[in-house]
């Protein structure tokens, strides 16, 4: 998956001012970042969207820059951090160890929508046009815990009755979507699995060419990353949070372009996660 900035958001209160009425109390959300770059800059670059949530919330937002998912899930389980925004494995990964509730998901300008697909894509000169074609193919997954780069088609080939682990005739990990889809465009492989909306960006930057490429496999929609907060908050805080979230709109969202805006989300929309973790037969306890 592409590098995407890492939030996470807790809520804490500094003084024994908390025990008054919210109305009343000097209450701090506390907005973490999970470093992809200098910590610094992060802090930064983070700046419009604390702003845009202290004006809704009418009191201060603050970041505060973490170390990774597990530490954000473990913060959460721990009551040391109220909200968080996690991937959607590790979503559902925190779900087994902390009582955390999805309740927003974001929008950006790019996309256009709060879900994507995974796709089995080879080059037309291949001649694969069904998921039977590919047996005896090189393939391209993007890593081993890329939701759309491996997982998902790899639940969805097995789903078909075919075997990925055995029906390929050579299987390598190409490191990013990009390099699948130029690795197909340039028949390194006969076919690969991509995001659509990283192969739509590769055939804009004209790394790929449309035309020469056949689509053999989509996936169901593929939720965003949610937003997701602790379920024993108080019901008025969970409804001011929320409502601060709906509000913030228009900033740069990491490399995925301006931020058109956060939707209301729930659970069961990462039920499909949960589904395919099962056709993997994978414990999602033991994943990082």
């Amino acid at each position: 998956m592409m590098k995407r900035r890492k939030l996470l958001l807790g809520t804490a209160a500094v003084t024994a001012s908390a025990f008054v009425p919210m109305a009343r109390a000097q209450q701090v959300l506390t907005v973490g970042l999970i470093p992809s770059e200098d910590s610094r800059a992060m802090i930064a670059n983070s700046q419009a969207m604390m702003d845009m949530l202290s004006k809704a919330l009418g009191f201060a937002v603050k970041p505060f820059v973490a170390a990774d998912y597990n530490g954000v899930i473990e913060a959460l389980r721990s009551k040391r951090l109220d909200v968080a925004y996690l991937g959607p494995f590790s979503y559902v990964l925190g779900t087994t160890v902390a009582d955390i509730e999805a309740f927003a998901v974001a929008e950006t300008k790019k996309a256009g929508r709060t879900s994507y697909h995974s796709q089995i894509v080879t080059h037309k000169d291949t001649g694969i046009k069904t998921v039977a074609d590919l047996k005896g193919k090189t393939f391209a997954f993007v890593d081993p815990s890329s939701t759309s780069g491996h997982l998902f088609p790899k639940a969805g080939l097995l789903k078909a009755g075919f075997n990925p682990d055995k029906d390929f005739g050579r299987v390598i990990f190409s490191g990013s979507h990009d390099s699948s889809a130029i690795a197909v465009q340039n028949k390194k492989v006969d076919a690969a699995a991509i995001a659509d909306r990283i192969l739509d960006a590769a055939v804009s930057k004209g790394l790929v060419k449309r035309e020469d490429l056949v689509e053999v496999w989509k996936s169901e929609p593929i939720p965003e990353s949610p937003t997701v907060w602790r379920k024993d908050l108080p019901a008025d805080l969970k409804t001011r949070v929320q409502a601060a979230f709906l509000q913030v709109k228009d900033i740069p969202w990491s490399d995925q372009g301006l931020l058109n805006g956060f939707h209301p989300t729930n659970d069961a929309a990462y039920n499909i996660i949960r589904d395919t973790a099962k056709v993997l037969n994978l414990d999602l306890r033991k994943m990082k």
